[in-house]
């Protein structure tokens, strides 16, 4: 359906941009500069206007002036340019085509990683799509580059078929998404849109305007090392009061035994040594009052440990990195409306549901410009199993366009 689609997309996830969290630049990394160059030339190069990249943030910013001769409300298209923390260097993508729905996938040469049936049930839902996949020793880097490649070639669109009516229309391709921190910086003036789109989805049909809210927790233990063999009563093992403070967390509110709108408290590590231990927390769940409640959980353990010893054996640096984007966008659900609209126009299902993560368009809505999230259409992001469908991915192309001429009726 469109040209330009999947030789864009293929040349994008060539390109490596995986963001950093060591780093303290923005973007994180020099190949996210980069790419926003290639993509802003790209942008000029298909006749888009007011062109830029804003080096203090690291966004590409791009209008699509309107068509038309009334007033309606300008729009935007956001998607992120990095890649998660997955090898995505030297990215091979294999392209399967008239895929049959039932085969295993092999992935590299030696059939050690195989896309297969029984690990990710949804291939059935590609009978007769083109797929495409990884070698099996990167990531594909459809989370996001197929929503900028969906981006772009629905600007070309518009722009080759002038007899498609639509608004202002602006898009912005950011850094950093992958590492929380992408949106920071994100210049709500300079994009000056009434609401907006992040095309950051999984599957086909997701439409979602409910987040978790997330904070981090850095937690460091301090403890006391002496000879064992005369420990008695001396010795503190900061990495024993790391498994104490752990343990009194709730052991089935984590990401391996919740779903839907349950919470969790994530351990993304643990390390060190008898005299200090690290630890880091995510702390998510979609209610408010929930999730201030988790945190002051962490608290209470911190002090109830500090009182154990009688001084301050546990630190904690917590922090809130996102809210959840309902509390913005529920107060004017037509932005919602038109997207449910324009997918039931294209014959595509809307799946309403709650994104168990967060997207740019969390901290997005919170400075003021409502930004739910759409499919972009890969499936198993951040690692060697991720695939997409270039037919998933035309969807969501003609679902950007379709939102633009709806917007302008």
């Amino acid at each position: 359906m469109y040209e330009n689609l999947l030789p864009r997309f293929l040349r994008y996830v060539k390109t490596e941009t995986r963001s950093n969290p060591e780093s303290t630049t923005t973007p994180s990394t020099q190949t996210q500069v980069a790419f926003a160059q290639t993509l802003k030339a790209e942008l000029e190069e298909l006749g888009l206007s007011d062109v830029h990249y804003n080096e203090q943030n690291g966004f590409v910013i791009a209008t699509l002036p309107s068509n038309i001769d009334k007033e309606v409300p300008a729009i935007g298209f956001i998607a992120h340019m990095d890649t998660a923390d997955f090898n995505a260097v030297n990215v091979n993508p294999q392209i399967i085509e008239n895929y049959d729905g039932s085969s295993d996938i092999a992935l590299d040469t030696e059939g050690k990683f195989k896309l297969t049936t029984a690990d990710f049930p949804n291939l059935a839902n590609y009978q007769g799509e083109t797929l495409i996949t990884t070698d099996g020793s990167t990531l594909l880097g459809a989370d996001d580059k197929s929503g900028i490649a969906e981006i772009m070639t629905a600007m070309e669109t518009l722009i080759n078929n002038p007899e498609i009516k639509h608004g202002t229309v602006k898009v912005a391709f950011g850094p950093d998404e992958e590492i929380g921190v992408g949106a920071d910086k994100f210049d709500v003036e300079d994009f000056d849109v009434q609401f907006a789109y992040t095309m950051d989805g999984g599957p086909v049909g997701e439409l979602q305007y409910e987040t978790f809210n997330a904070a981090q927790a850095e937690i460091t233990i301090y403890g006391k090392n002496v000879h064992p063999g005369t420990a008695k009563d001396t010795m503190i093992n900061a990495l024993q009061l790391a498994i104490d403070f752990h343990n009194q967390l709730p052991a089935d509110e984590v990401p391996e035994k919740t779903d839907g709108y349950q919470g969790f408290f994530h351990l993304m590590s643990l390390g060190g040594t008898t005299e200090e231990a690290k630890m880091a927390y995510i702390i998510r769940d979609h209610d408010r009052e929930k999730f201030e409640a988790r945190k002051a959980l962490i608290t209470e353990i911190q002090e109830k440990m500090n009182t154990q010893y009688g001084q301050e054996r546990v630190a904690v640096h917590m922090y809130d990195q996102y809210y959840n984007m309902k509390e913005i966008i529920e107060k004017d659900m037509s932005i919602i409306d038109v997207a449910e609209k324009a997918m039931i126009e294209l014959d595509i299902k809307p799946i309403i549901e709650p994104v168990r993560g967060g997207t740019d368009g969390s901290k997005i809505s919170y400075m003021g410009i409502p930004t739910p999230n759409i499919f972009a259409g890969g499936e198993n992001m951040h690692g060697r199993f991720e695939y997409v469908s270039l037919q998933s991915m035309e969807k969501a192309t003609s679902l950007i366009v379709k939102i633009a001429e709806l917007v302008a009726k």
